[in-house]
């Protein structure tokens, strides 16, 4: 196989982990590659360029954007309108999101799925990921999606759109719950399958803090946190200590990333390479940014 031609785009792009992951994936699958991190403050400029990679991932500003630039869109991608990943096929760019499919892989890892009553925490757009892939996952799902004040309306407006999807599919049984932070810390009966953190609450330098009370908390059987820096926040420190199993963010940026090479070339990944990589990717984070995590 040809050199393959990959990138990571971006505006501002500095620092990224997306370089070191691919690497190594691309090593493990032994394809030969040149990864480049490139700054695009112009979308239309810089297709010409794009058109001559062979795939490419994608983040901020530019995941809605890419879309009217794409020949074809898959399933996760429509339904959450936002791609991060794109294969380039004779100059023509067809897109997908890994954001859904790479929670659930990082789950999958640690034995988990989201065939269970889920409680996600925010409504932006990896909330939005998480939500369809597990209505993708469960037919009959039950979701309760939590928002913070003044975001009542767009959490609506997802239960909405995920309820109208449930319909679409003949579903009977599906049941959307819409909270805010205090009705869920009031709500000491609930009981949940798995609670996901999709905010940024907890993030370096802000590690001291939670999204939830160690008491909503000890109501999960298992606890996902989307934020990967620090690797252990102290809504998994919560989860530890209680005996709740957890998952970290760094597991999902790396599935992620995994499932990206999916989708270019079909390829599949050991369980054990992929939790080597998690570690090797924290203590390069670590690494990078001064002991950070």
């Amino acid at each position: 196989m040809k050199n393959q031609r990959a990138a990571v785009i971006g505006h501002p792009i500095g620092h990224t982990m997306s370089p070191f992951i691919h690497q190594r994936l691309f090593a493990l699958s032994h394809i030969p590659m040149e990864y480049q991190v490139l700054d695009v403050p112009d979308l239309a400029a810089a297709m010409p360029v794009l058109r001559q990679l062979d795939c490419f991932n994608i983040t901020i500003p530019h995941k809605r954007a890419i879309i009217p630039y794409l020949e074809g869109i898959d399933e996760p991608a429509a339904l959450c309108g936002s791609v991060n990943t794109v294969a380039v096929r004779e100059g023509r760019l067809y897109g997908s999101t890994t954001d859904g499919p790479g929670a659930a892989v990082a789950l999958a890892v640690q034995g988990l799925d989201f065939r269970r009553d889920v409680v996600i925490l925010g409504n932006g757009g990896a909330a939005r990921a998480i939500a369809f892939q597990a209505a993708l996952q469960r037919e009959n799902f039950h979701i309760t999606l939590v928002h913070r004040a003044g975001s009542y309306e767009k959490a609506l407006a997802l239960a909405s759109e995920l309820g109208e999807f449930a319909r679409s599919r003949g579903d009977k049984d599906f049941l959307i719950t819409v909270q805010s932070y205090g009705e869920l810390e009031q709500d000491v009966t609930g009981q949940y399958g798995l609670l996901v953190n999709t905010t940024s609450v907890g993030m370096y330098p802000h590690a001291d803090e939670s999204p939830v009370s160690k008491a909503v908390v000890a109501r999960s059987k298992a606890v996902f946190d989307a934020v990967f820096n620090p690797s252990k926040t102290k809504l998994l420190a919560y989860g530890e200590s209680l005996g709740v199993q957890t998952v970290e963010g760094m597991g999902m940026l790396v599935c992620q990333a995994a499932y990206s090479h999916k989708i270019w070339y079909n390829t599949e990944f050991e369980n054990g390479d992929l939790l080597q990589l998690i570690h090797d990717a924290k203590a390069e984070m670590a690494r990078k940014f001064g002991g950070a995590i």
